[in-house]
């Protein structure tokens, strides 16, 4: 729920963490709906956001927070299943402290407002965890709070490819009348009806 203005980012991160946890070994080269990105090399760009945007919600400025998240894709962290479900709760609770929301931040090199710090940190659990959950067979549910906040992020975007690098693919085609998740994936480049090949 908002808060004078803060999100709480537990749902999603707890939903996020199950995925990541429910993750079958088998998998891990199979591919998402980030086009190009297997589900290991997805896993590593989250267990590495994760503790990155916790150190920009504690104004943590450093290595963490100039670089962008992720590896180079290579082997997974022994523990993963275990650990990288532990750094997304350590992020939602991170932004759970007022002060996070206050002032400005970094994150992946770009100085920003630590509100829309925030905002893009819940945008990357929301969309990234449906994109593990699709790739892997689990199910996925957004929160209403989540989902419009994440809306209100993806709609505020352009759809012009430079205003959308490293941000989202091209805007998806999604009826009108479609829920309000599978609108919200469209618009953030994602084609709600993905499937894994062979699905």
């Amino acid at each position: 729920m908002a808060q004078e203005g803060r999100l709480d980012l537990h749902a999603a991160a707890e939903r996020t963490a199950r995925v990541v946890a429910g993750v079958p070994q088998e998998l891990l080269d199979a591919p998402t709906p980030c086009a190009g990105t297997t589900v290991a090399a997805l896993l590593d760009h989250v267990g590495g956001l994760a503790p990155a945007f916790t150190a920009a919600a504690r104004k943590d400025l450093g290595p963490l927070t100039d670089t962008p998240p992720g590896g180079p894709g290579g082997a997974l962290p022994t523990g993963w299943r275990t650990g990288f479900p532990d750094r997304l709760r350590a992020l939602a609770d991170a932004w759970s402290d007022p002060a996070a929301w206050r002032g400005t931040t970094r994150a992946g090199g770009v100085d920003l407002d630590a509100t829309e710090a925030g905002l893009v940190a819940l945008d990357e659990l929301v969309l990234h965890g449906w994109d593990l959950a699709v790739a892997t067979g689990q199910p996925y549910e957004v929160d209403a709070a989540s989902l419009a906040a994440v809306r209100s992020l993806v709609a505020a975007v352009p759809a012009d490819p430079g205003a959308r690098a490293g941000l989202f693919g091209p805007p998806v085609p999604v009826p009108a009348d479609a829920p309000a998740f599978e609108r919200v994936l469209g618009l953030a480049g994602r084609d709600p009806a993905w499937a894994p090949p062979g699905a």
